[in-house]
């Protein structure tokens, strides 16, 4: 259940760096755009190296309890189709049974894989996460979500979806517009592309022993349950 289309951008996005060319946001009624362009690419010298930081660096706030013994990371891109159900059909039961009891804590991480509305949208959650609301405007974007390249995540609708969070507008508009957040984006992508994952979503499990199962995929929660457990009996 990997995003599909993303297998074919996947392996380009290696040879591709993001950008951030929010100017003059402060205006909707000409915003201009979070952009992708190519740059040559450079000779990897043997694999890319992973560390912990790998997984835990360039990411959202935790969700939960710092101290839960359980990480869950996931790698999304805010206009993936099956982002989107691991949100409505799996997440619920995930935060409800492991996040809200102590068990898991979660973090996000950006792959911004589809087009230029995903850097924006990933840009509106790092600016949103300077007042304290990641995870509300996360979640406002995956409870709006209607497609791919369709419109919905436009710098208009961003905006309104900031102001429904309650968020300081003036702040977040200058945020966006300065790209403030742009190098942590382009941090988790780069992350990503070592993991070399290929599509959203992609989730790491990361148990006490510091031991990481790989989940790929909008799995059921019956698979996230299953490694939970098995970790949580170490």
């Amino acid at each position: 259940m990997i995003h599909g289309p993303s297998l074919a951008i996947g392996a380009i996005i290696s040879a591709i760096v993001i950008i951030i060319a929010f100017v003059g946001f402060h205006s909707i009624s000409n915003p201009t755009e979070l952009k992708i362009v190519p740059t040559p690419s450079a000779q990897q010298v043997g694999p890319a190296k992973i560390t912990m930081n790998t997984f835990l660096a360039n990411g959202s706030p935790v969700l939960g309890d710092s101290n839960a013994p359980i990480t869950l990371i996931e790698f999304g891109d805010y206009q993936c189709h099956f982002c989107n159900v691991f949100f409505h059909s799996t997440e619920g039961d995930i935060l409800k049974n492991y996040v809200d009891t102590g068990k898991v804590k979660m973090i996000f991480k950006d792959y911004n894989i589809i087009g230029p509305d995903s850097i924006n949208a990933s840009h509106g959650t790092h600016c949103a996460n300077d007042q304290g609301l990641f995870w509300e405007y996360h979640d406002i974007l995956y409870s709006n979500w209607t497609g791919e390249n369709n419109g919905w995540a436009s710098s208009e609708n961003l905006m309104k979806f900031a102001q429904k969070v309650g968020l300081d507008i003036d702040i977040w508009s200058e945020c966006m517009s300065n790209g403030k957040h742009s190098q942590i984006i382009l941090g988790s992508n780069e992350d990503a592309k070592s993991l070399e994952l290929t599509g959203t979503p992609a989730f790491f499990v990361i148990g006490p022993d510091g031991e990481t199962t790989p989940i790929f995929g909008a799995q059921p929660y019956e698979t996230f349950e299953k490694v939970f457990e098995k970790e949580l009996q170490k």
